[in-house]
């Protein structure tokens, strides 16, 4: 057998296998740096990342409320002159 050969190969396989572990690592790492950013944004903005979908959901109806009230206001000559 090629013993040369297939333990070329396995060393070749091995570095390949380090160099996405190190890549791994690094975005890892990168990831986790903008986890933290994010949690101090919510923090400073006053919101629990854990209630982060309430206050999502809080939000979109706060929209959706002044989108129906900035439609009331309206003038209602100007909507029929279209």
């Amino acid at each position: 057998m090629e013993y040369e050969k297939q333990l070329g190969e396995l060393k070749e396989n091995l570095e390949k296998a380090k160099t996405l572990k190190y890549k791994a690592e690094a975005r890892l790492e990168q990831l986790k740096k903008q986890e933290e950013e994010i949690i101090k944004e919510l923090d400073d903005l006053g919101v629990n990342p854990d209630n982060l979908e309430k206050e999502i959901a809080k939000l979109t109806d706060e929209i959706d409320g002044l989108f129906l009230k900035s439609n009331e206001l309206l003038p209602k000559d100007i909507l029929e002159k279209k």
